[in-house]
């Protein structure tokens, strides 16, 4: 069975996927299997197979002691899928196949199709991690010596492994034709042997090295972005040119000293851009070709959340493009002393790009978080390997108690998060020359974000390739845009002509996208009343306001010594605009909060309510003027949901 599918012919998996459409990558969400958006989902984790486990643990081989053995059987039993239901989960994220070589997995390949098989006979559904970005070599090499040639190589020539403590595990180059057709064979199990409903792939966050492989396609990939007088202006040789080295993975900003002497600052440049095409590369090819198996079949990788400021080889914003999913597996969200730690950057980015967020939901507020701000998925309540149930990997505490109410909210009232789109009056562009060439822009942009979140604005997070698709939002917010291609400036007066307005934060346009500067910089000769501009120093707040035709969709306010912590999203469904409250602030309610919501023209409202986990609902009084609906949010422990209906204006 294994063998049948992981020895498919290498030219077929090379080269099916550029056959395919490039629509079969991001699902539109209405092309998503029904039970998505019927249900949702509440995940339950058990991903590492056995022999993994074994030597994680500190044995110095792989096989288990009958303790071990025992309780793994009991995890994939009857009694285990019975238990996780009970629980309110619905979908079960499983083990495939670690990186150990078929032979040495193949039994727990084996275990992950009949467990598989229970699950979905109990109405849940499965993901299955199918592969790694690291394989575990000890065992790998003996089936397959000629993996050695697909292992990502630093600029020693050294591989590179998966942290000082998996010496054992090796990373692998995701661009190698050979390394690429054998993991889409395991593709293959997974879609049709397992019949999984969604496909995992882990650790995308190492991008090409100093492999041969690799250095031949940045030489091609040189030569194709570039003229030949291009390249000799800028000191490059394509025929000899080398990865740069580039300490704590950032470029030089222009003007500035090389990273590495005598590298030309086009040359580094060139190389983050290509780190991150090379791996959205990778991952669509993947996409492509489990969408060649099944049309509906979700796809999810690991790139980690969205951080501060784009940090090559990962661009979420090209990642994104090519599945439905991905992971955040960063630290609790919490408000102390003033700062604001959250996976709102995340979600948002996420629901731009039509992506739910997988992310582990240990606590009321990380619950309370993705309801505000995820799509279609409440996350990973509880972590089940051995049969025993904790609130994470790696944990030793139970799953708290204190979720229950959040995961039947979840479930049983799926009509406030069915089918809703994120009502946002402007979008931040996260421009990728900027934020990765120009640490000074990047700063700018991520303060503009969070001033922008804990002002409660109403905002979305957009990438380059999303500068055609604005129509929804009334303005464009760039914040730390200093380089800009042409390509890009030409679309944004296209929005602007058509309607669309600017909020300008500190230089824009004055750099190319390879942060070449411009003799004159771009976008001044827009009108005036289409633009608001702001110092380096300002955060965008107050513009913003001054920018949105009509005013802020959404103005949320209290007593100003309670109102730190509290962030807030903005959705809409047919017939309602619903407005989500957070209170990050542990065991401190907010107190009188006072909401103030624009409907759509033409609209009025017809009723308020509050409605929350673990509560009735609540009816609200509200006033209504010139087109707004305010009301007063009596309390918010942790979450709360106003939900304002509307009906048409006679």
């Amino acid at each position: 069975m294994l063998v049948r599918h992981s020895m498919s012919s290498h030219v077929l998996l090379w080269f099916l996927p550029v056959l395919l459409s490039a629509e079969t990558l991001t699902l539109p969400r209405a092309q998503r299997p029904e039970w998505l958006r019927r249900d949702g989902i509440v995940m339950a984790g058990s991903w590492e197979p056995l022999l993994f486990r074994v030597r994680r643990d500190g044995a110095e081989g792989y096989t288990p002691t009958d303790r071990q053995l025992a309780d793994y059987l009991h995890e994939h039993s009857p009694e285990m899928v019975a238990q996780l239901k009970a629980l309110g989960v619905n979908f079960v994220m499983m083990h495939c196949y670690k990186g150990g070589g078929l032979q040495a997995e193949r039994r727990s390949m084996e275990d992950a199709v009949r467990f598989a098989r229970l699950c979905h006979e109990a109405g849940l559904h499965v993901g299955v991690y199918n592969f790694s970005g690291a394989f575990i070599w000890e065992l790998f090499f003996q089936e397959k010596p000629e993996a050695k040639d697909w292992v990502a190589l630093d600029d020693r020539q050294q591989p590179i492994p998966y942290g000082s403590g998996a010496a054992y595990r090796y990373y692998w180059n995701r661009n190698h034709p050979a390394a690429e057709a054998f993991y889409q064979g395991l593709v293959r199990f997974a879609v049709e042997d397992i019949k999984a409903d969604l496909i995992h792939f882990d650790n995308y966050s190492v991008g090409p090295g100093c492999e041969t492989v690799s250095i031949e396609r940045f030489r091609r990939y040189l030569t194709q972005t570039f003229s030949a007088s291009e390249l000799t202006e800028a000191g490059i040789d394509a025929a000899t040119a080398q990865p740069p080295a580039l300490p704590a993975g950032r470029p030089r900003a222009e003007g500035g000293t090389p990273s590495t002497p005598g590298t030309p600052a086009l040359l580094e440049r060139v190389w983050l851009d290509f780190t991150c095409a090379s791996l959205a590369e990778s991952y669509h090819r993947m996409n492509r070709f489990a969408r060649g198996l099944r049309r509906d079949v979700l796809v999810e990788l690991n790139p980690g959340g969205v951080p501060r400021t784009i940090r090559p080889p990962v661009d979420h914003g090209r990642l994104l493009a090519g599945g439905e999913a991905y992971w955040d597996e960063s630290a609790r969200p919490s408000y102390r002393n003033g700062r604001l730690v959250s996976r709102i950057r995340t979600y948002k980015v996420g629901r731009a790009l039509e992506n739910m967020v997988f992310s582990y939901i240990t606590t009321p507020l990380e619950a309370a978080e993705s309801l505000a701000f995820n799509l279609d998925c409440l996350g990973a309540i509880c972590w089940f390997e051995y049969g025993r149930i904790v609130e994470r990997p790696g944990a030793k505490a139970s799953m708290s108690e204190q979720l229950g109410p959040y995961v039947r909210f979840y479930r049983e009232r799926r009509d406030l998060f069915r089918d809703t789109t994120v009502v946002a009056d402007a979008a931040v562009l996260r421009s990728f020359p900027a934020q990765v060439f120009d640490p000074n822009s990047a700063a700018l942009t991520a303060r503009v974000e969070d001033a922008l979140t804990l002002g409660r604005q109403c905002f979305q997070i957009v990438h380059d390739h999303q500068l055609g698709d604005l129509d929804r939002y009334p303005v464009l917010v760039l914040a730390g845009c200093a380089a800009l291609s042409d390509t890009q400036l030409e679309q944004i007066r296209r929005y602007v002509d058509t309607g669309g307005r600017l909020c300008i934060v500190g230089p824009v346009a004055t750099h190319d996208q390879w942060l070449r500067p411009r003799a004159k910089p771009g976008l001044g000769d827009l009108p005036p009343d289409r633009v608001v501009r702001v110092p380096a120093q300002g955060d965008g707040v107050e513009a913003l306001g001054k920018a949105c035709p009509g005013g802020p969709s959404l103005a949320v306010s209290t007593a100003p010594d309670s109102l730190g912590g509290l962030c807030c999203e903005l959705t809409e469904q047919a017939g309602r605009r619903l407005v989500h409250l957070v209170n990050y602030r542990d065991s401190d309610p907010v107190e009188k909060v006072a909401v103030r919501v624009r409907l759509p023209a033409g609209r009025k409202a017809t009723s308020v309510t509050l409605v929350g986990p673990g509560q009735e609902d609540r009816v609200l009084e509200y006033t209504t003027e010139e087109g707004t609906v305010t009301f007063t949010v009596p309390r918010i422990e942790v979450y709360e949901i106003a939900a304002v209906t509307w009906a048409a204006e006679t």
